[in-house]
């Protein structure tokens, strides 16, 4: 069985890290791998780039212009938008020749467009689409962030100027959607639950296969170590309690950041002590801009691609806390569990599903900086922390090893390569 990955980056994003890792968990599963990228940044021999590098500039360059018209030459909400009016037809390159199953994942900003997802779709070759947020099930948005209108069919969207019309851009998009699926099957899979049940529920998914798989992660890379000496390696205080943080960007408001902010205020007011023994490390870019509202000395450490550097990041900590106001099944959480660090986050998307509240981490009423100032709390002054670590291991190696997410997906392939007449 040959499988082509199909994502718009190789390592830049939690799509393309989950996909990276699943390619890599194929490969070491009996499955012949390989991904095809828009950005390729290194130099595996199992990765290639679509060609045309200029072309998948201009495509991106071209949507946004696109959208930018739309929000009538606004910046707000330029980049959680997307229409894939431009993209690349990957069905003539000699990886898409030889692949027997078609693998997407996040496919947005110039990589795919709905046109040729459809040439994907009419060249008979069985595709499976991983969704890595809520955008093959609405019009526009990665984001629902409440908004059920998905549910029925996309319009009067919220992201757009006077919040859109009956014709607005999300009721165009979802019609070329359905055009774009009309006839032909999909094998959509969730990273959580808790997207899937949210795909199931989408006029435009009506009918197509949707399950739920986990993303995997390696424990030999992801693993507990010494956390004197990971402070070491990264300058950290040796005797401090650690609270981590981590966003691509740290600045992004759907990270939460202002709840962690809050919880640390209310942490220092309740528990003066904490303020002389506890410290905030931030992983991210934009760290330095957040660190002057908490009352725990801080630590950014900015952006890292070194994945080494970013276990770690992770071993030195004590607690790591994600307080994001939308997730689907977050990496950093696994990433956080598989080094034995328990997880502090939100109710909300698939968190629930990794943290088993009070075991592994706590999971903390939405939006509630109260809560999550417990959460954190309970995690470094009243759990177990040899028995939360084995219970973060444990689950990681029962639910996201390698070996049980790609039998998995062996048997979403081997479904998606039946004949139409024996799916039904």
């Amino acid at each position: 069985m040959k499988v082509l990955i199909v994502n718009t980056s190789e390592r830049t994003g939690g799509a393309a890290v989950a996909a990276k890792r699943l390619l890599e968990a194929l490969n070491g599963n009996g499955v012949k791998a390989k991904m095809l990228v828009g950005t390729k940044e290194s130099d595996h021999i199992s990765v290639a780039q679509i060609p045309h590098q200029k072309r998948l500039h201009w495509n991106f360059l071209w949507e946004r212009l696109c959208i930018w018209v739309r929000l009538r030459f606004q910046r707000r909400h330029l980049f959680e938008v997307d229409m894939a009016n431009a993209g690349c037809d990957i069905t003539k390159l000699p990886e898409f020749r030889e692949a027997d199953i078609i693998h997407l994942h996040w496919i947005n900003q110039g990589t795919l467009s709905l046109n040729g997802i459809r040439r994907i779709l009419e060249s008979g070759k069985p595709v499976v689409w991983t969704m890595h947020d809520i955008w093959p099930a609405t019009a526009i948005c990665h984001l629902t962030l409440g908004c059920e209108r998905f549910k029925t069919a996309c319009q009067y969207c919220r992201l757009l100027p006077g919040g859109g019309s009956a014709n607005d851009l999300s009721s165009l998009i979802w019609r070329r959607k359905q055009h774009m699926l009309e006839g032909r099957h999909i094998s959509f899979v969730a990273c959580s639950q808790w997207l899937a049940g949210e795909a199931r529920q989408s006029a435009l998914l009506k009918g197509q296969t949707v399950s739920a798989i986990p993303n995997p992660i390696s424990t030999y890379i992801y693993r507990p170590g010494d956390k004197t000496v990971a402070r070491q390696r990264l300058s950290l205080p040796i005797d401090d309690r650690i609270i981590l943080f981590v966003s691509q960007r740290a600045t992004n408001p759907n990270k939460g950041m202002q709840y962690l902010t809050e919880a640390c205020q209310l942490l220092a007011k309740r528990y003066p002590d904490m303020v002389e023994h506890t410290a905030v490390a931030i992983l991210g870019g934009h760290a330095e801009d957040v660190v002057a509202q908490l009352p725990f000395r801080s630590y950014p450490l900015g952006y890292i691609s070194n994945e080494q550097r970013i276990v770690s990041v992770y071993q030195a900590a004590d607690v790591f806390v994600l307080p994001s106001l939308s997730e689907n099944l977050p990496n950093t959480i696994m990433e956080a569990m598989a080094c034995g660090l328990p997880s502090v986050g939100f109710r909300i998307g698939g968190i629930p599903e990794e943290i088993d509240h009070q075991q592994n981490g706590y999971v903390a009423d939405y939006c509630s900086g109260e809560d999550l100032a417990n959460g954190i709390r309970w995690a470094l002054s009243e759990a177990d922390p040899t028995a939360v670590g084995k219970a973060c291991l444990d689950k990681v190696t029962r639910c996201y090893s390698h070996q049980r997410v790609a039998r998995q997906y062996i048997q979403v392939y081997e479904n998606a390569m039946r004949p139409t007449t024996a799916k039904q």
